[in-house]
């Protein structure tokens, strides 16, 4: 069977919650079972963390390394634990980069 895929209102939930804790710089965009939250240029996005969604309720959170690729975190949670955890644990992460 495969993993449940993420909905464009989680996106839309997820950068809400970014904007209510003061980082209008970031954006989330929903991929198949991802939510990516990143920064800059649309067309040159900056990528800093992203939730893929595991079960109907859970997901995981990741970061994105200086390389490009993901680095799994092993946090695994409701998205907006995952999100409290993110802005409150690792905020450094979410800096501007512009």
């Amino acid at each position: 069977m495969s993993k449940p895929h993420a909905s464009p209102e989680h996106a839309a939930s997820v950068r809400t919650y970014l904007e209510a804790q003061g980082l209008s710089h970031l954006r989330a965009r929903k991929y198949g079972q991802l939510v990516i939250i990143e920064s800059g240029p649309e067309a040159d996005p900056i990528a800093h963390a992203r939730l893929r969604r595991d079960t109907v309720h859970l997901w995981t959170l990741q970061f994105a390394t200086h390389t490009g690729r993901w680095e799994k975190t092993g946090f695994r949670g409701l998205w907006q634990e995952l999100l409290k955890l993110l802005t409150t644990a690792f905020p450094w992460t979410l800096p501007p980069l512009e």
